[in-house]
């Protein structure tokens, strides 16, 4: 018999059409933080939650259907787009759409909700263009409960609730107002729904457990603070906020969630999903603090930047657990890092690095390919850059115009070439086309960046470090990884 609830939120998600022959073995598994908070947010209102992770489940767009039509009936169906980091929201927009597509199929008359980055972004165009009913333009939580209670009530006027969008008949019906952010996260939205998370299945990123590789579960993300005061051109974090902001979780509400994961699930590996954690030097210092108080140990990775690193901090990060800092380093122009609100030197990139390496903490270094401004010589720049901090992993992405980025409204003012369809945003995908700018075509960057990764994950200095620091079954696993080759649709047409 179907399960009776107010609200199934569904995580959609298609890794292998995201991650291609990375996804079975190497891609990390991550919960649904944004499903999980707004779970918790309804049940502390007194409605029934549910959530669905159909990429944990490896379910499809038809099986992810069939489980919401025939194992559940729902008054409100939501779909929660985003992605397993803070940029990725739209590369899941494809799988959303299809199985809103197939839930319409089976029950015309299901109601079903949109929120997330990419939504929010853009909310009338979703709303035309996908099966469903409704989209949340901001944050999501109070418009959730609102949207679901007038439909258990069947009264109320849905142009009353702040943010939300709706089907009139063949009519769009835009909000009369925004729903306030909100202020007070330790009351309002007071942790994650993990009882309803199947946790035996997340794995963590393969780098965060270079120290123990094979043990790359149980895991857990968790946020200790919503937005970033930063305006980076090709990031679109804020959008579900409406504004640039940032607001905490107190320490001992984020170390309390942590104690609840350790105890009750057996987590060790976790990584703290802000856009930017190390920000706040009394918040982290607090949050520390405490977690080197508790009597057990965690393996936490994090992000920070470059202009954010304080040395003092150094030490109690690495007592905490925090063993990786994901630096956003993006370019070594400093004519790209400006135009991307990164404003800092080539020296202060090389002392920061040097200085977290000395504490003992690992560097995830973030580089991108072909923003505005760059050309081939700074690509190569970049990627020299890259082999000289050498650091313990490495990202390499392509410039790409996400929804609710500066990058996308200039590029739509400019007519500039994007993406096929939703799915073709993503990094590691067969259709993955970057975003072309005056001295560089999406061809050329995507074959740089494919380049500039093998160049990197096989370049000797780098297999050395890591065979010292994390032994020969690390640099065996990164062979592995690197002879999974990424099919490219855009390269193959080049040729």
């Amino acid at each position: 018999m179907a399960k009776a609830v107010d609200v199934l939120f569904i995580h959609p998600g298609d890794a292998k059409k995201i991650y291609q022959g990375l996804a079975a073995d190497f891609a990390a598994i991550e919960p649904p933080l944004f499903a999980g908070l707004y779970a918790n947010y309804v049940r502390s209102k007194g409605l029934v939650p549910a959530i669905y992770d159909a990429p944990a489940m490896r379910a499809s767009a038809e099986e992810t259907a069939r489980v919401a039509t025939e194992e559940y009936r729902a008054r409100l169906i939501v779909i929660v787009v985003y992605g397993q980091q803070p940029s990725a929201s739209t590369q899941n927009m494809g799988a959303a759409g299809r199985i809103a597509r197939r839930i319409k199929e089976r029950d015309s008359g299901q109601k079903i909700m949109m929120v997330g980055t990419h939504p929010a972004a853009l909310p009338e165009s979703t709303l035309r263009d996908e099966a469903i009913d409704f989209v949340c333009d901001l944050e999501g939580p109070a418009t959730i409960y609102k949207t679901a209670r007038a439909l258990i009530d069947g009264q109320g006027n849905l142009g009353d609730i702040p943010s939300l969008w709706w089907r009139d008949g063949e009519a769009i019906v835009k909000p009369n107002s925004a729903e306030p952010l909100i202020r007070d996260l330790d009351a309002e939205l007071p942790g994650m729904a993990w009882d309803l998370l199947p946790m035996e299945l997340y794995r963590a990123h393969n780098w965060h457990c270079f120290t123990h590789i094979n043990e790359r579960s149980p895991y857990a993300s968790i946020h200790t603070s919503l937005g970033c005061p930063y305006k980076c051109n090709f990031c679109c974090i804020n959008t579900p906020f409406g504004r640039s902001s940032y607001r905490m979780w107190s320490p001992e509400k984020v170390v309390a969630e942590i104690d609840h994961l350790v105890e009750t699930y057996g987590v060790r590996n976790i990584k703290i999903a802000d856009e930017m954690f190390v920000l706040n030097k009394r918040h982290v210092k607090a949050i520390c603090e405490l977690l080197i108080s508790r009597p057990y140990t965690v393996n936490i990775w994090a992000y920070a930047r470059v202009d954010s690193v304080d040395e003092e901090l150094l030490p109690l990060l690495k007592q905490a657990g925090v063993n990786w800092l994901c630096l956003g380093i993006e370019s070594a122009s400093d004519s790209v890092r400006d135009g991307a609100d990164k404003i800092y030197t080539m020296d202060d990139i090389k002392d920061v690095c040097s200085r977290i390496q000395a504490a003992g903490i690992f560097i995830i270094g973030n580089f991108i390919f072909g923003l505005p401004d760059d050309t081939p010589e700074r690509m190569q720049a970049t990627l020299d850059l890259a082999l000289e901090l050498n650091c313990e992993f490495a990202n390499f992405y392509s410039a790409m115009a996400y929804p609710g980025s500066q990058l996308y409204r200039d590029a739509v003012a400019q007519g500039l070439e994007l993406p096929e369809t939703w799915d073709d945003f993503s990094q590691h995908g067969y259709k993955c086309k970057p975003l072309a700018n005056q001295h560089l075509t999406a061809r050329q960057i995507l074959e740089f960046r494919d380049r500039a990764f093998m160049t990197y994950f096989t370049h000797p200095p780098y297999l050395e470090m890591v065979r010292e620091k994390f032994g020969q079954e690390v640099v065996d696993h990164i062979k592995s990884v690197i002879s999974i080759p990424l099919k490219r649709q855009l390269l193959e047409a080049a040729e």
